[in-house]
């Protein structure tokens, strides 16, 4: 027997993947499987009945990488069920991520909403957000393929909470949109896959910090890492920092 069926035996992470037909999903199934301690049960797509296989499968986490529209119900399906959420899909409001946190409580199940995977990522949010104690002024530009939906992406919305109320927020400003009083600016173009400056300025100096990801693949350690910590969790988290430690 080898190392990865030893491990499995003694105490595998049973793992669902909802979207697993997209390009998210593909890779992380892939990736689950090839961890010795991460036990790949069920594979969800579309035209399943999510919380059908789910009873069947019994998984220990659900990992959703679907769409806006059915991310909440497949969450609130999941915890129903005892099964911890950790989410990669966008779309859920301020007052569905509250209400998700609060059923998890009542059952002390661990869970995680995650606007990025990659750990490159957090850490030019957690810096971004030490920044904005020294820097007045600050504006968020994001640069993404044309394929991706959501405007502005969920990294640049959780960047410019971290800065909320640190920065001088600008009126009748040309941006897209203005999150906590941080303009945020979108682009989407061919040639680009997932990219993000943040640009701090005060008089006489400037600092930018620039975060770039060329491949999906990229996210896979922060999901293997998440769903790990999800299993020792106690209540619903959003952002990845809380597994980084």
């Amino acid at each position: 027997m080898n190392k990865k069926q030893t491990v499995k035996s003694v105490s595998p992470i049973r793992v669902a993947v909802s979207g697993a037909r997209g390009k998210m999903g593909r890779i992380t199934v892939i990736a689950i499987d090839n961890e010795p301690d991460l036990n790949l049960v069920a594979t969800i797509n579309r035209e399943d009945d999510l919380e059908a296989v789910l009873k069947q499968a019994l998984p220990d986490v659900l990992i959703d990488f679907t769409l806006p529209g059915c991310v909440f119900r497949h969450a609130k399906i999941a915890i129903t069920l005892g099964i911890r959420p950790l989410i990669g899909a966008s779309g859920l409001s301020e007052s569905n991520i509250e209400y998700l946190k609060q059923q998890c409580q009542l059952q002390a199940l661990g869970g995680l909403i995650a606007p990025n995977f990659s750990i490159s990522a957090i850490l030019m949010m957690q810096m971004a957000q030490q920044a904005a104690r020294y820097f007045p002024h600050a504006e968020i530009i994001e640069m993404h393929h044309p394929m991706k939906v959501d405007s502005p992406s969920g990294t640049a919305i959780a960047t410019a909470q971290r800065m909320d109320g640190m920065t001088i927020a600008s009126e009748d400003h040309p941006a897209s949109q203005c999150v906590q009083g941080v303009p945020i600016h979108s682009v989407r173009m061919p040639g680009m896959f997932a990219h993000q400056q943040v640009i701090f300025s005060r008089d006489g100096e400037r600092l930018t910090l620039q975060q770039d990801c060329s491949d999906r693949q990229a996210m896979m350690p922060g999901v293997v890492l998440a769903t790990r910590y999800v299993m020792k969790a106690t209540a619903l988290h959003y952002g990845l920092d809380v597994a980084l430690g």
